[in-house]
């Protein structure tokens, strides 16, 4: 049984998800992977703002792929070429450590740990629904973490397939045309609301999961949606729930 959106009008056949911090723990996940480093070297690095501002590249690297500016470089690149920029900004010279160590370290984003409801919620949407990634990870990055953290995907769709990063139309639209379905017969569930609305710009159904760790605690404000999606859950677990449920009994959003 599938549920029917009032924003699409059309029943949902698969349920594609962000990864980056709906699925996956990215901050905890790369602070320990800096830590590790940073003690086989000698440094004195703070995990967590070191993830921070390793992440804090992460939107602007890809902008420049989606404005053209210079030509489509998988998701693995840019990560690594933000590290280097992280690094400078600390006052330390990449070339110290060698390029292995730095693709090492590179790599955290291939094993990030999944939030404790994200493999039981996929395997139980799989009964119904298809479930995947619609993340800017490439595909090997995004293997390599299913593997690793146990998310049963029923296919893995990297941006390095698609072409294109969100929120750019083409990242919403092109997996719909892979996988021979309408934009509104696909939902989007993301703890990201720009996501989402670049999803519903593009005709996709959409539904939020909150996070309110992704930052790390005590972030005012963190896992609260200010706008109306087609369902909001806190896990997801939950959002499984309602995706399973009869359609008259599923939860909408509150606006």
């Amino acid at each position: 049984m599938t549920f029917t959106p009032v924003s699409t009008g059309q029943p949902v056949k698969a349920v594609l998800f962000d990864v980056f911090g709906t699925v996956v723990d990215w901050r905890t996940g790369v602070a320990a992977a800096v830590r590790r480093f940073a003690g086989e070297h000698g440094l004195e690095l703070d995990g967590g703002a070191f993830a921070d501002a390793w992440r804090a590249r992460y939107a602007p690297g890809m902008r420049r792929v989606r404005d053209g500016e210079r030509p489509f470089a998988p998701l693995d690149v840019l990560h690594r070429e933000n590290l280097d920029g992280v690094l400078a900004d600390l006052g330390l010279d990449p070339g110290r450590f060698g390029p292995a160590a730095l693709e090492e370290l590179n790599r955290a984003w291939h094993y990030l740990p999944p939030w404790p409801d994200s493999a039981a919620g996929i395997s139980a949407l799989k009964r119904d629904y298809i479930v995947g990634p619609l993340s800017n990870g490439n595909t090997s990055l995004l293997l390599d973490m299913a593997k690793a953290g146990g998310l049963p995907w029923d296919l893995i769709l990297g941006s390095d397939v698609t072409r294109a990063y969100k929120p750019s139309r083409e990242a919403y639209l092109r997996p719909a045309a892979l996988l021979g379905l309408e934009p509104g017969q696909i939902m989007l569930a993301a703890a990201h609301e720009n996501d989402l609305a670049a999803a519903r710009g593009a005709g996709l159904a959409a539904a939020f999961i909150s996070r309110p760790l992704e930052h790390g605690p005590g972030v005012p404000g963190a896992g609260v949606a200010t706008g109306s999606w087609d369902l909001s859950a806190g896990s997801v677990t939950e959002l499984a729930g309602l995706l399973l449920a009869r359609p008259d009994t599923a939860r909408p959003a509150v606006p």
